[in-house]
């Protein structure tokens, strides 16, 4: 299979390259040239993540040098579960993608993209610098995956004082080839930095550049995988479509979820849980697509005002009255994140974190407005990730997860960075 940029104006080329490319060269998102389409009964006796994964994702790398090394990959990267689990609630779900090594969805993603640039490059001995934007949980997990990693370094840039006081201290345990930079401002000031860095070819003739952020295919791709599961389960036990609430904010984990559906996979309706920061609400309330700066919330890994991922939901549904048509967006405010966290506690004993909780009141205005399908909510971070805005509503201390805790444990520190291009120029090139 081949892939294109969303943009139309670069050359079509294969998975492994796209991979280690990152962001294509005029700019654009890789995306497959075609979308291969299955049917449930093809993933019949096969009921374990890594086998679905090497299932789904085995007609994109058709072609590819990475072909026969998949199986691998998804063994590699899918060692830890994605349970699908009933809540208290009668139609309700939960899909609990937070138990990887740092408590966070995107460990899966982080770990496949780190399994297919080490095979890519193992005939090069010239280290490639991994450069993550981070609004809170995308930078751990892609330190941990790629910590002391030979021939790679990563670079995470993350917004000083806008993720949670975990957060910070997991994105500076890590040293060795790992480098924490604590930006003078926004999620969006962060991630503009990186597609300028990506986009420098002066930059990059010296300083080979690659991407972990879910502009990534190797990102983007595997977390198909999880919806694929948790879905092709409800349908064998109940014989109908699973429909999902994405809490996103920069439409990478959603993608994943509608590129699933897309491939034929029972998803029924997809709606999209945001914070504060309206970008997509606002469009899909019919007002033209327009970016902005973001703002401070509680759910802060989705403080995006400028989501990458929208080139590829407007590259699969080019006509936007379609896309408006096929999703809804709910925008959940600090307001009710909290009461939402407290409410479920004192009601049923969940305990969620601020990115979940939105996805949580989603559904229940969905509930309240009489929908009565079975509805999955993901769940995005662990709780205990959040114990600073979480334990004061619920009254009760998070019990913390061993691999999380482990970090914790260990010293942190980041480096500040001004949120200008040439500052991180100065720091990404070799000194002579």
């Amino acid at each position: 299979m081949k892939f294109v940029s969303t943009r139309g104006a670069a050359p079509a080329i294969g998975l492994s390259a796209a991979i280690a490319a990152g962001l294509a060269p005029d700019g654009g998102l890789y995306v497959p040239e075609s979308l291969p389409r299955f049917a449930p009964r093809e993933f019949d006796g096969r009921n374990d993540l890594p086998v679905i994964a090497a299932k789904l994702l085995a007609p994109f790398f058709a072609g590819d040098a990475l072909a026969a090394d998949l199986p691998a990959i998804c063994a590699e990267s899918f060692a830890f579960p994605a349970p699908l689990r009933e809540l208290a609630t009668p139609q309700d779900f939960v899909l609990e993608l937070f138990h990887g090594p740092t408590a966070a969805f995107k460990d899966f993603g982080a770990r496949f993209l780190v399994a297919c640039l080490h095979r890519i490059r193992r005939e090069t001995t010239q280290p490639l610098t991994i450069l993550v934007a981070t609004s809170g949980d995308t930078g751990a997990a892609v330190a941990a995956a790629f910590h002391r990693v030979q021939r790679f370094r990563v670079v995470i840039l993350y917004p000083d004082g806008r993720v949670s006081p975990r957060q910070a201290h997991q994105l500076g345990v890590f040293g060795d080839n790992v480098r924490a930079l604590r930006v003078a401002g926004a999620f969006d000031d962060c991630q503009h930095l990186v597609k300028r860095a990506l986009a420098d070819p002066a930059l990059r003739s010296q300083v080979p550049l690659s991407s972990a952020n879910s502009i990534s295919l190797g990102r983007l791709l595997p977390q198909m995988a999880c919806y694929a599961q948790a879905s092709l389960a409800h349908w064998r036990a109940q014989n109908t479509h699973l429909n999902f609430v994405v809490p996103t904010g920069n439409l990478g984990n959603a993608l994943a979820c509608i590129l699933a559906r897309t491939c034929g996979l029972p998803i029924g309706r997809i709606a999209l849980a945001t914070n504060s920061n309206r970008t997509l609400a606002d469009f899909f309330a019919g007002a033209d697509y327009a970016p902005r700066a973001s703002v401070a919330t509680l759910a802060n890994a989705m403080d995006v005002g400028a989501p990458s991922n929208f080139e590829r939901l407007h590259w699969l549904y080019p006509n936007a009255a379609q896309l408006r048509g096929e999703f809804e967006v709910h925008a959940v405010d600090d307001a009710a994140i909290r009461a939402t966290i407290h409410k479920r506690h004192a009601c049923h004993g969940d305990v969620f974190c601020p990115h979940t909780s939105t996805a949580i009141r989603t559904l229940e205005n969905l509930r309240e407005r009489g929908e009565s399908e079975p509805w999955a909510v993901v769940a995005t971070a662990h709780p205990a990730k959040f114990d600073s805005i979480v334990e004061p509503l619920i009254g009760a201390p998070v019990p913390v997860p061993p691999a999380l805790a482990e970090l914790l444990a260990r010293p942190s520190s980041a480096e500040p960075l001004d949120a200008n291009y040439a500052a991180l120029r100065r720091l990404l090139t070799p000194r002579a």
